[in-house]
């Protein structure tokens, strides 16, 4: 790092959590007693501060990583400081952890960043720089680093595992996989991820070679004909029935291999993924949540997914595969016409953004959900278009997880698109400052709207004195 990079990184971090803490306070000063999930969070980790740990909150449907993580913590300040357990472990103090995760996730964002994109040197610092800033004000992530809430904590594990990844340190990528499991289950996924990255550069490599014997000139990404894919799965089911091969790869995954078996084993003896309270938590085969999620990133990327030449790209590519697109769109509306589920919560939780998304757009009419199709598969296509400069391999990885992580939930919750929208976004050619600059007013905005809506438009359900409050 050169040292005007530096200086300027030194200055956004701290930047970053200078204003962090005047938000902090504002809200704490506002909403002192938890507020929502937190009514679970918080009295769980301050019965882990007693000592308590056979205690468990039956509604909660995570592992206890957040509360252990807690209690390592905020413990050490009695000892040092004198401190009594009611106010270390007390609302405030358990919130602020979720403040110092995110500083750590500022630099992890930073550190992929450079990582991912060390071979493009016309990539600037300041590029950089801004690229993580941004990142870092993601408006779903940065909303809940002021509660205590999983998400941060679980960012926080799932980055630090695929930057080890990413080094090639497997054993310690998948020990913080562990870590982000512990937060949430669904993280099992990246884990996976992290682990069918490294086969999909092995298979690259091999893919290369075999090119280069057929006296070809390079693999095309995602712009090649279907003859093409034809010769890539080809390719790959030859690759894997060599047990040669097969050894190959298990011995560079096996750490992540060794947790699958972990994570199995848990699901096993669980008797489901979910701890707790299931019956608002079932597993189902809720594809528009794809659609949800491609439309989610389009937004929030649409300084660099609806340039233009990307809207010009797709239209000839609409024209050259006509019939192509016409099945898809006859296939993902059949898709959306059998597999759309509407969660009791979505509906009956006027807090959450998402209530009045689905309210105020998709139950106008019956037909609002089928006139999206169209969208969606731009979207989609405008997103794989983003990520051609990685390997066929490494998206094929990365769907799959995508389609994993997002599909399964019967919930439209916009919390469970952090991951893989971080995920995309560290993955694609660093952006000109122009659309950074664009994109981080995006954040900003939406972020003031907010944390405003939460602050100040609180209101009341008619058979309750609680204050209620606007969040994702």
């Amino acid at each position: 790092m050169e040292r005007s990079e530096a200086y300027g990184f030194s200055a956004a971090i701290s930047g970053t959590f200078l204003l962090a803490c005047l938000l902090f306070s504002a809200l704490n000063r506002q909403q002192r007693a938890p507020y929502m999930d937190e009514a679970f969070h918080v009295p769980q980790a301050q019965a882990y501060c007693e000592g308590l740990f056979q205690q468990w909150d039956p509604m909660i449907t995570t592992l206890p990583g957040l509360y252990l993580m807690s209690v390592g913590i905020v413990k050490p300040a009695v000892w040092l400081f004198g401190w009594s357990g009611s106010v270390v472990c007390s609302t405030g103090m358990l919130r602020f952890i979720n403040l110092l995760f995110s500083v750590g996730n500022f630099y992890l964002l930073y550190l992929l960043l450079c990582k991912i994109h060390h071979k493009n040197k016309t990539v600037s610092g300041f590029q950089r720089i801004l690229s993580t800033l941004t990142l870092a004000m993601f408006p779903t992530l940065y909303f809940f680093t002021f509660l205590y809430y999983t998400d941060t904590g679980s960012v926080f594990f799932t980055l630090f595992a695929y930057l080890m990844c990413l080094y090639g340190n497997h054993k310690t990528s998948a020990l913080l996989g562990f870590c982000g499991f512990m937060f949430r289950q669904t993280n099992i996924i990246w884990t996976i991820f992290c682990g069918g990255s490294v086969v999909a550069q092995k298979l690259s490599e091999a893919w290369k070679t075999e090119l280069q014997k057929k006296k070809e000139e390079r693999i095309s990404a995602t712009k090649g004909s279907f003859s093409e894919l034809i010769k890539v799965v080809q390719f790959l089911t030859e690759y894997i029935m060599s047990f040669k091969n097969l050894v190959t790869l298990v011995v560079l995954t096996w750490p992540y291999i060794l947790l699958v078996i972990v994570f199995f084993a848990f699901v096993v003896i669980n008797g489901g993924i979910v701890v707790g309270d299931r019956s608002s938590h079932e597993a189902c085969f809720h594809i528009p949540q794809l659609f949800y999620f491609f439309s989610f990133t389009l937004f929030f990327s649409f300084p660099h997914l609806m340039t233009p030449n990307k809207i010009g790209n797709f239209l000839r590519s609409v024209r050259k595969h006509l019939i192509q697109y016409s099945i898809l769109i006859a296939i993902s509306l059949f898709l959306v016409w059998k597999f759309t589920y509407v969660h009791k919560y979505l509906i009956g939780d006027n807090r959450h953004y998402t209530f009045y998304v689905w309210r105020k757009v998709f139950q106008r009419h019956d037909l609002v959900k089928y006139i999206f199709v169209p969208a969606y598969i731009f979207a989609g296509w405008s997103l794989a278009d983003s990520l051609k400069s990685k390997s066929i391999f490494w998206n094929l990885i990365y769907f799959v997880c995508v389609f994993a992580v997002t599909v399964p939930q019967k919930l439209l919750e916009f919390r469970y698109f952090i991951l893989p929208f971080l995920i995309y976004r560290l993955n694609i050619p660093v952006p000109p400052l122009s659309r950074l600059l664009l994109e981080l007013t995006l954040y900003v905005v939406v972020n003031a709207v907010s944390f405003h809506l939460f602050l100040n438009k609180t209101f009341q359900w008619p058979n309750s004195e609680e204050i209620q409050r606007f969040m994702w």
